[in-house]
């Protein structure tokens, strides 16, 4: 079948591709099936929507192709059936429990890149991944895989570092910190970060309320090149462009299959040239990775994956037994994160981490000798350096460099909890906290989350403050305080915890 073009502004958040109901009586389709359309040496693959928006003969392409792919109003184009394709029997296949090849691996994720894969197929895949797991020659496959069907971008500036958490965490703002002190050290850092899957905040939700962070390969090379760094957001870049689509799957299931993270993590990084690798794994009650023991599990796959791919990795275990900091949400995490560059000093569990993972990154680039990468970043943030160095990267990336903290507006609809009874603080519930933030808005709505009064191991009297819920709409900070009510986000104990009598 032929049509004309129109084009539509519409998103939908997958390649829609609109037709009459007239039309897809003729052709035989139906709503969700998948075509392809043909023009000159072009084939896009997308999913049927019928509607009224375009008459018998029109073919309506949604917003989200256009930005991918040029089409002109009235262009006549051919509208075939597109079948389904081989890589369903692979993604059958892992479902299960078999082991997938390297070529079965990359049909499945040129297949997703290309759009021959339906969100329901996608989910299917991550859903797989999730029960059956991957070995490690399933990981590095899905790794390059992922890498070599997007762009891959080349820094003149050496040695090229990188850091990143696998997440878990509420307020883990610490790379907003480390990221300006290992650029003022001389080295280079173009850090890539994904937005929030089930967190309330990912770094780049973060940092996007300072400045933009969607920006192209070649503005990222010019604004590294020039100053040393960057903090972007991993999805507006053609960079290992199934991660993205699998995160859409990963974020409404609410998993993060390892094998999964692992690719998708180290992807970026060789993608984006990194020489030498930091991988923080937060570990403790209430994140992805509870015990120390399965830390080290993952920071051997991790360092593993590393030599396949000619990275040299290194892992840090870190203390994920609370939120760090005081807040979490994107302009409350901003403006903390921004507080402590600009006064070199802020909550002990933020410098901690940040100078602690920073100091690991100047001794694996040579700047800091053994043992004394931590002192230096820490001098490097006192000394104004490291906020010196974030106000280049806000210019750079088209913010305010002038922007201070109070100015980032945040949700002005609040409630505070306060204290039943006096005591110790004796669990911070991450999840919890998470939550709480979430059903506030947080991280679509950038003002809501909420900001900690007290954490674990401090003593409170009745009635004292234990944290405030912020929001920008009455409703959702309802909903947030319902949440907050049903769970039990911060626990005081006495120190008597249980009486027990003569039996």
């Amino acid at each position: 079948m032929r049509a004309r073009v129109k084009l539509l502004d519409v998103y939908s958040g997958r390649f829609s591709i609109v037709i009459s109901e007239k039309d897809a009586e003729k052709a035989r389709l139906h709503p969700e099936d998948l075509i392809k359309l043909e023009t000159g040496k072009k084939t896009i693959y997308g999913n049927v929507v019928i509607s009224s928006m375009v008459e018998e003969g029109e073919i309506g392409i949604s917003r989200d192709i256009l930005r991918v792919h040029n089409f002109s109003e009235g262009e006549v184009v051919t509208i075939l059936p597109a079948g389904t394709p081989e890589s369903v029997r692979y993604i059958k296949k892992k479902m299960h429990g078999g082991k997938l090849r390297k070529v079965e691996i990359e049909a499945i994720i040129k297949d997703i890149v290309d759009r021959k894969l339906r969100d329901i197929e996608i989910s299917s895949f991550v859903t797989s991944l999730e029960i059956n797991g991957l070995d490690m020659d399933e990981i590095a496959a899905l790794t390059i895989a992922m890498a070599e069907t997007g762009d891959m971008l080349d820094i003149d500036r050496k040695p090229i570092m990188d850091v990143h958490s696998i997440g878990g965490v509420p307020g883990n703002k610490t790379n907003i910190l480390v990221v300006p002190i290992v650029a003022a050290a001389g080295l280079t850092i173009p850090k890539t970060s994904s937005r929030a899957i089930t967190s309330a905040a990912g770094t780049a939700d973060v940092v996007e309320v300072l400045t933009d962070v969607t920006l192209s390969l070649d503005e990222i090379k010019r604004i590294v090149e020039k100053i040393g760094g960057c903090l972007v957001w991993g999805g507006a870049l053609n960079l290992a462009p199934a991660d993205d689509l699998t995160i859409k799957a990963e974020r409404a299931l609410s998993i993060d299959p390892t094998g999964l993270m692992l690719a998708s993590i180290m992807s970026k990084k060789y993608a984006m040239g990194s020489q030498y690798v930091l991988i923080d794994i937060p570990t403790g009650k209430g994140v992805k990775v509870e015990s120390v023991e399965d830390a080290r599990s993952l920071a051997r796959d991790f360092i593993e994956l590393g030599k396949r791919l000619g990275q040299y990795v290194e892992v840090a275990i870190t203390y994920g037994g609370q939120p760090v900091g005081h807040t979490v949400g994107p302009a409350l995490e901003a403006r903390e994160a921004l507080k402590t560059l600009m006064e070199g000093k802020g909550p002990g569990s933020l410098v901690e981490k940040a100078t602690g993972l920073a100091g690991i990154l100047l001794e694996m680039g040579g700047v800091a000798p053994q043992g004394m990468g931590k002192k230096m970043a820490r001098e490097i943030l006192e000394s104004g350096k490291a906020y010196a160095k974030m106000r280049e990267i806000i210019e750079e990336q088209g913010g305010n460099p002038d922007v201070k903290p109070d100015e980032i507006p945040v949700g002005d609809k609040t409630y505070t909890f306060k204290a039943p009874a006096g005591g110790y603080v004796t669990l911070i519930n991450n999840r919890a906290i998470t939550g709480i933030a979430r059903a506030a808005g947080a991280p679509e709505d950038k003002g809501a989350g909420l900001k900690l009064h007290v954490k674990v191991g401090e003593k409170v009297k009745e009635g004292d403050a234990l944290f405030t819920i912020h929001a920008d709409s009455e409703a959702r900070l309802e909903q947030a305080i319902v949440y907050a009510r049903r769970t039990e986000p911060i626990r005081i104990e006495g120190m008597v915890l249980q009486r027990i009598g003569n039996i």
